[in-house]
């Protein structure tokens, strides 16, 4: 039997990332951040000092995409390098005061996007869906 469009789950999920995507795309433009270097920003702003391997694990992105966002994101002056004092191979990035200041005003942008998507879904469904979600990941990895 064939499946209509409607019917796969991965068209459904990617329809929806692309909504929230966009929208807090649109929500960061003033900021000229995209959202993968938010995303970055968002580990910092809870942790500053991590690797860009680390960053990179958390992210489950490759790490020439870590690095080229975390360079573009040097240039803005929104975070800094250094050579990790425990393996010269490896960089540690910080946020710059700039960086800092700039999450007092991302940060609520970020909570009430948060907000906004899970509106009316309870803890128990988003549970649900966490789980599901992760189960379906370790399906095609």
């Amino acid at each position: 039997m064939k499946l209509s469009w409607e019917d796969y789950i991965s068209i459904t999920i990617h329809q929806t990332d692309l909504s929230l995507t966009n929208y807090i795309k649109n929500r960061l433009a003033p900021f000229n951040l995209a959202p993968e270097q938010n995303l970055i920003l968002m580990l910092l702003w809870e942790k500053d000092g991590l690797s860009q391997n680390e960053i990179s694990m958390k992210l489950d992105k490759d790490k020439t995409n870590i690095a080229r966002m975390v360079v573009n994101l040097e240039g803005k002056g929104i975070i800094r390098r250094t050579v990790s004092p425990y393996d010269r191979r490896s960089f540690e990035v910080y946020l710059t005061d700039k960086g800092k200041e700039l999450g007092e005003k991302v940060i609520p942008i970020t909570e009430e996007f948060n907000e906004l998507v899970i509106n009316g879904i309870s803890s128990d469904e988003l549970a649900e869906l966490s789980r599901i979600l992760q189960k379906m990941r370790s399906n095609v990895q």
